[in-house]
């Protein structure tokens, strides 16, 4: 029996780097000291009080079937956030709730790309974008963003891009190369959005994750709204990673359609984690600003490291979890440099090219290890690339 070709095609084949994370894994659990700069999750885990709010929830009852498109009380917080942060009127009315922020990129691109269409993103890009867009029968397009000129896309390469494309995927703050898109970058983005009638796709999870200048959230653009489509979870911003609760934003009538879609697909978010997102949203931008400061703090700590020496150099980190090292000078691929840096000093990053073209001899490194595990490995990442440097 055949399988069909959209799952068969979903990774598109080919190496995609990710060899070196599961190496690194394995080496730990074999009882190396192996120190895992590879992954984008939190080193603390959800506050104790979001899980109390969870297991009160769960315990007093509310572990049955939950609306389709989420509670309306979760909705209308979403919907104040959003407004807060944008100054674009949103109401319930303009979000659904769904199972992680995985979950919201799948439901955009199926809301409004049909199968053999264009969808457009950006490379370097977020591991599962292009397999999102081939799963939903879309035709990934992707648009290089350069290390020199900070990993913000131009104008002309983005025109070039949108011809008889449909959508666009943009994501800032960034993962995996930590920046944040200037204000004149995001008035690109929307230029070509509208010259080319393109919807836009605005990966926003790393919004309260910003260092350096201002998170713009393209849906409160002049003539945006009618065509943006915001996906957000509540993984980042408050350490809910395994607790699967995200969103779509957007014009009501793609939030119904999505709902149709939900029903068929995920149905629904359960009810006790919906209650305690809820809890978490309540406790305002000062829990969200706990939750990000480690982060802050980290980025510092890099640049600290990485001072005076040549031989491996940080992109801006203005945004996100991750610091993206150019290791060029090393004369070696970023995939060659993870697997030697993982035999030769027992550490785990990510190969720049795990993240496509753009990450070409370049590692991705997450800050999710305690300060004083973070700085050692700087160092010693640093050490080893110079002992390579010709």
């Amino acid at each position: 029996m055949k399988l069909s070709s959209r799952i068969t095609h979903i990774t598109g084949g080919g190496s995609d780097g990710w060899s070196v994370h599961y190496r690194a894994l394995a080496l730990k659990a074999s009882g190396a000291p192996v120190t895992l700069l590879s992954m984008g999750e939190h080193d603390t885990r959800t506050d104790p009080s979001i899980l109390a709010a969870m297991d009160a929830a769960a315990r007093g009852g509310n572990t049955g079937y939950s609306p389709v498109p989420g509670f309306p009380s979760l909705r209308k917080a979403v919907a104040a956030r959003i407004e807060r942060q944008t100054g674009v009127p949103t109401g319930p009315d303009n979000v659904i709730i769904v199972p992680g922020g995985q979950a919201a990129l799948f439901a955009a691109h199926h809301a409004v790309c049909d199968p053999g269409d264009t969808a457009v993103f950006i490379d370097p890009y977020y591991a599962t974008y292009p397999g999102t867009i081939r799963a939903v029968g879309a035709v990934p397009r992707a648009v290089m963003a350069h290390a020199d000129n900070g990993f913000q896309p131009l104008r002309a390469d983005l025109d070039a891009a949108a011809k008889g494309a449909k959508s666009l995927l943009v994501n800032s703050p960034n993962n995996p190369t930590g920046a944040v898109y200037s204000e004149q970058t995001m008035h690109d983005i929307a230029d070509v959005c509208r010259d080319n009638d393109l919807w836009l796709i605005s990966d926003e999870v790393y919004d309260t994750q910003v260092w350096d200048g201002t998170h713009i959230s393209p849906r409160a653009l002049p003539g945006m709204a009618e065509r943006t489509l915001i996906v957000n979870s509540m993984s980042k911003s408050h350490a809910m990673t395994g607790s699967r609760v995200g969103w779509v934003c957007g014009p009501a009538e793609v939030i119904h359609a999505i709902h149709n879609l939900a029903t068929h697909n995920t149905y629904g978010v359960a009810g006790f984690v919906q209650d305690a997102a809820l809890f978490a949203l309540g406790q305002g931008a000062a829990a969200e600003d706990a939750v990000a400061a480690p982060f802050r703090r980290r980025r510092q700590i890099v640049m600290d490291a990485l001072a005076g020496q040549n031989a491996v150099r940080a992109a801006p980190i203005s945004g996100a979890m991750y610091a993206m090292l150019d290791v060029r000078a090393t004369g070696m691929s970023g995939e060659d440099f993870a697997n030697a840096l993982l035999d030769a000093e027992l550490i785990g990053v990510m190969p720049g090219e795990s993240f496509g073209a753009g990450g070409a001899g370049h590692i991705r490194v997450a800050m999710t290890v305690a300060d004083d595990l973070l700085a050692d490995a700087l160092r010693r990442i640093a050490s080893f690339a110079g002992t390579l440097v010709r």
